[in-house]
């Protein structure tokens, strides 16, 4: 019986080529959407799969054919890019776990198309070099400060809530 050729992702490579495609879906959506101002507004951070879209120019490539153009925003956390994706500043973005949660809370309309895999190692809570702050734990009653409502303070609260420590609520 002869042996198929055929190759199969691995589950890492096929998550990365369904975002991707739901990618590719939602631009194109967006593009029939906005057809009249051949403009796709993008917001970012500094991080992801946008960010390297971006440095690399490749929407920019694939759409200047279709006679359209891209623009990027730059964000520092997920709540404001979300914000600007609900006052229709921006026609899709990307942001952490914890931030659509709160977005969709406050416009039901906001699509999911697509998403990335966590990325815990991506984030740290961070104290100064001669800190007396050494463990999770050190951090009980101290003030701590984040954005609101972003994956950081999800990943805070988790943390805190590992090493024993209580918050207020």
């Amino acid at each position: 019986m002869p042996r198929s050729t055929a190759r199969t992702l691995s589950p890492p490579g096929q998550a990365t080529l369904a975002f991707f495609a739901t990618l590719a879906l939602l631009i194109l959506g967006t593009l029939l959407v906005r057809a009249e101002d051949k403009v796709i507004r993008v917001g970012y951070q500094k991080y992801g799969t946008l960010v390297l879209l971006k440095g690399k120019g490749l929407l920019e490539k694939k759409l200047a054919p279709l006679g359209y153009r891209v623009t990027w925003a730059e964000f520092p956390s997920g709540p404001p890019l979300l914000e600007a994706l609900n006052a229709g500043a921006i026609d899709l973005g990307s942001a952490g776990e914890a931030p659509p949660i709160f977005g969709q809370a406050n416009n039901p309309d906001i699509l999911y198309v697509a998403h990335e895999p966590a990325a815990p190692l991506g984030e740290a809570i961070l104290v100064a070099k001669d800190s007396p702050i050494k463990t999770v734990a050190d951090l009980r009653s101290k003030k701590i400060a984040l954005n609101k409502g972003s994956n950081v303070h999800y990943f805070l609260v988790e943390a805190l809530a590992k090493a024993g420590v209580p918050t207020r609520r």
